[in-house]
């Protein structure tokens, strides 16, 4: 027997419809590419968006076309993603941090045929186009007035574009199962993979974040996605705020601590998102200035480990509630949060942050699990700790392409990479990737608890730490620091700082300062470049 309900397909565009319907006057707040602040609303976003689809469609893209974007995170990009999807195509967002090379090897793995690139990174596609070869065209997000007047390229003017559409068009309908987007992993071992969200996905995806202990955003916020659409599927915002109905206040291009604070400020932005890196930059010119946050009210920080030192700082000198996060592009990408069940509701200093720390629980909709080497299921003790694993509605099945076969099994377990260890309250904690874990005599060190404890020193700017081979245990840690300015921690201070708070054989074997670490093009530290460069260092116990 079959419920009777209505057939009603999960399509994205009928997020942007409920958005433009129910909250079509709401503020879309962006930073320009061309510098001034502009002002939107839903109701304008659904309509241009519609116009979008309408000239996309008029210029003969049809349904599953891969549509690249590259762009910063504005009304205008926003309006692209419904456009590509209303038409049938599959939006593509493209990562301008990755290397010219990169770019082009994924638009050619993709098979883009058009991009939407804003005038900040147009010299990147002007470098590639001609390696491209599928590509047919290349529109700029701006008006005619910024329009580059000396390209080599043929481009076309978006606001020019747009405006050739009347907007009577209606949306395409076709399988919920049809993909709507898709995201390159950074590729920080082996080529980049391809990650393909469907709209039913995007959907599930939407309705798990809008959960209270999820993102839990409402109508009644104003709400700044620092986390650019080129990250991680944008973490799932770019569906979320309309669904809900908030006010969106975009960055654009201008990520710096002083500029964040400004909008901040100047739109009271209550809920925010970003990697920790975006943070301290923030941190560091709210401590310069001596400014507050009166309006802000929480933060969400993923993408890496939140050092527990940030969480602190942001509830006790600035009284944000700091919600840290975990997730995947493979994930569309929220895994886990860090709301505080009944069981923490009471507490406070040491033993709340010792909570916090952890990644959190996943939402309804996420299913994890933790095994050893032999694919054993460990317990949920917050003890035990293995190969982190998951599934759910919005986790890949497979990559584009059919590449990583090996991470997926016959029971639609993804494994993460990471290596992690569950309590029995369900929270999840991350200790390493399995490439970067520390084994020592046959035991596991986790590189980010050290990390983490090291970036609570007043004097670290940032920390990381990789293995070193040791003639008697195999590997031993190397800490490796960045000062903060003005500061000339020792080699003793930071050892002596952290002695006491972890296990004596986790203890750094060696210090060692550098001016800069590598990251990736999303933003976390790049291990394989520091075992690189510290390939033949020897350690003084060695």
């Amino acid at each position: 027997m079959l419920g009777l309900m209505q057939e009603w397909p999960l399509l994205c565009h009928k997020i942007i419809d409920y958005a433009a319907q129910q909250h079509g006057n709401r503020d879309v707040v962006s930073r320009s590419i061309e510098g001034p602040i502009t002002r939107t609303n839903y109701g304008q976003i659904r309509d241009r968006a519609l116009r979008c689809a309408q000239a996309l469609d008029r210029d003969g893209f049809k349904l599953g076309d891969r549509i690249a974007t590259l762009a910063w995170n504005t009304a205008r990009h926003t309006e692209v993603w419904y456009g590509i999807m209303g038409n049938g195509g599959v939006y593509h967002t493209l990562n301008p941090r990755l290397f010219p090379e990169q770019i082009a090897w994924i638009m050619n793995h993709a098979g883009d045929s058009a991009i939407f690139v804003d005038l900040t990174f147009l010299p990147i596609v002007e470098a590639i186009a001609d390696q491209v070869k599928s590509l047919r065209k290349i529109i700029v997000l701006t008006d005619e007035a910024h329009m580059p007047k000396d390209s080599k390229l043929d481009l076309v003017c978006y606001e020019s574009w747009l405006a050739a559409a009347d907007g009577d068009f209606t949306w395409k309908e076709f399988d919920e199962n049809t993909a709507a987007g898709m995201c390159y992993t950074s590729g920080t071992t082996g080529d980049p993979k391809g990650v393909v969200y469907s709209h039913r996905s995007n959907v599930l995806h939407a309705l798990i974040s809008c959960q209270p202990d999820a993102l839990g955003i409402a109508a009644n916020e104003s709400i700044m996605p620092v986390v650019p659409m080129f990250h991680a599927n944008a973490w799932g915002i770019a569906f979320t705020a309309p669904m809900v109905g908030a006010k969106v206040v975009n960055p654009g291009a201008q990520m710096d601590g002083e500029s964040i604070y400004e909008l901040l400020d100047t739109e009271k932005v209550t809920f925010t998102a970003a990697v920790p890196t975006v943070w301290l930059m923030l941190l560091a010119y709210l401590e310069e200035s001596g400014k507050m946050l009166p309006h802000l009210n929480r933060v969400v920080i993923g993408g890496s480990a939140c050092p527990r030192a940030m969480t602190q700082k942001f509830q006790d000198v600035y009284g944000v509630d700091v919600v840290h996060a975990w997730g995947m592009t493979e994930m569309s990408p929220l895994g886990t949060l860090g709301a505080l069940k009944p069981e923490y509701a009471d507490l406070s200093g040491d033993a709340k942050l010792d909570i916090q720390e952890k990644q959190g629980y996943a939402p309804f909709g996420v299913e994890m699990k933790v095994t050893d080497d032999e694919n054993i299921e460990l317990p949920w003790d917050g003890e035990k700790f293995g190969r982190l694993k998951v599934r759910g509605p919005a986790v890949a099945s497979a990559y584009y392409g059919g590449a990583g076969e090996e991470q997926f099994d016959d029971e639609n377990w993804f494994d993460t990479g990471d290596v992690a260890h569950i309590n029995e309250n369900g929270y999840m904690q991350i200790t390493d990737r399995a490439k970067d874990v520390i084994k020592s005599g046959g035991e596991w060190i986790s590189t980010i608890d050290l990390e983490n404890l090291a970036v609570g020193h007043p004097d670290v700017q940032e920390a990381a730490v990789i293995g070193v081979v040791h003639p008697k245990w195999d590997e031993r840690p190397l800490l490796i620091i960045i000062r903060k300015e003005g500061k000339d921690p020792s080699k003793d201070d930071i050892l002596s700082f952290m002695d006491g708070k972890i296990a004596k054989w986790w203890m750094p074997d060696d210090v060692a300062f550098v001016d800069e670490i590598p990251h990736t093009a999303t933003g976390k530290i790049q291990k394989t470049e520091l075992r690189k460069q510290f390939a033949d260092y020897t350690l003084p116990t060695a």
